[in-house]
């Protein structure tokens, strides 16, 4: 797209970030978001790919011109750590929101009023409060969202988000990081775990083990995505430990039967811990690690190169068209 898209890098330790011309120049989002707002969602409209959400912990914000302005929307999520957000593809007033504490909420106005679901996560768990660190509604069948929890394993929703039931048949790890769609031949359902990631090819009702991070240059996994136009190709976010020295990025061309290593210009300072696609150019791949690094591959993979700006600790990441 040579340059005509937007960058979004949300921070926990500086707010939001914005690049309108690909990476070459940035510019801090002050109005509206508080000095201390730590955001950790960013999920643009399939439909409207100018719309974008940010999930923060002050609150839910939406921009309407690829991230250049903001207004922040009423919610009850005030108070609440938002981790995640999936905007239903097939209506662009239906957004859902993961929070820790593990909640669900949704609206079906665009954020005009919003409603809390009846997932019934734990509330406590190994790290204190649960996260719902995944949202994802399904492209295919918008009635099918999911959840991912850390840690507390994978909820399914057959009818909108009016009713729950956990998924975790063939789930080994409950520590759920990351979750995408494949939709080819057959779609399948991927869900990244510290230590392995799984898929299930039956809508969710049992998964099985796709690879252990053991095979891995490294032993931890964090995020897992999938080339918008072929989805043989997988990415895994990988490194040394959740808040590491160092990490790479895993790719697959075979759907996650065999990995190999992609050639980074550096060494990354920390694990990769998150990618963003947009099907406006599904061959733009970007990738940060969790210490503000930016890659960008240009080739849907093949070749990638790192960004001069650097962050500081990076949870969320974008991009849209102009």
């Amino acid at each position: 797209m040579a340059g005509n898209y937007s960058i979004l890098v949300g921070t926990t330790g500086a707010g939001l970030f914005q690049s309108p011309d690909g990476g070459e120049s940035w510019g801090r989002i002050g109005t509206p978001f508080p000095g201390e707002s730590q955001i950790r969602a960013l999920a643009s409209d399939p439909q409207k790919p100018n719309v974008v959400y940010a999930g923060s912990n002050n609150g839910i914000y939406r921009s309407e011109d690829s991230g250049k302005s903001w207004a922040k929307l009423d919610s009850p999520m005030e108070g609440l750590n938002i981790w995640s957000i999936a905007v239903d593809p097939s209506d662009s007033n239906t957004v859902f929101v993961g929070t820790s504490p593990p909640f669900v909420f949704r609206t079906k106005d665009g954020g005009k009023s919003w409603s809390k679901l009846s997932a019934a996560m734990a509330q406590e768990c190994a790290i204190g409060s649960p996260r719902v660190t995944a949202m994802l509604v399904d492209p295919v069948d918008s009635n099918t969202v999911l959840a991912g929890v850390e840690i507390d394993g994978v909820y399914r929703s057959r009818d909108g988000g009016e009713t729950w039931a956990q998924v975790n048949n063939g789930i080994t790890n409950p520590d759920i990081h990351g979750m995408a769609i494949s939709v080819g031949e057959q779609k399948t359902v991927l869900v990244s775990t510290p230590r392995e990631i799984f898929s299930s090819q039956d809508e969710s009702e049992t998964f099985q083990s796709l690879i252990g991070t053991a095979e891995f240059p490294m032993p931890y996994c964090r995020w897992i995505a999938v080339k918008l136009d072929d989805p043989r190709v997988l990415f895994a976010a990988n490194g040394d430990a959740a808040i590491g020295n160092t990490g790479t990025i895993q790719r697959s061309t075979d759907g996650g039967k065999s990995w190999k290593t992609a050639e980074l210009p550096v060494e990354p300072n920390s694990p990769l811990w998150n990618f963003a696609t947009n099907a406006a150019d599904p061959n733009l791949i970007l990738a940060n690690s969790v210490y503000g690094e930016l890659y960008r591959s240009p080739d849907g993979g093949d070749s990638w190169e790192k960004l001069r700006k650097e962050f500081t600790e990076v949870r969320a990441l974008a991009w849209v068209p102009n």
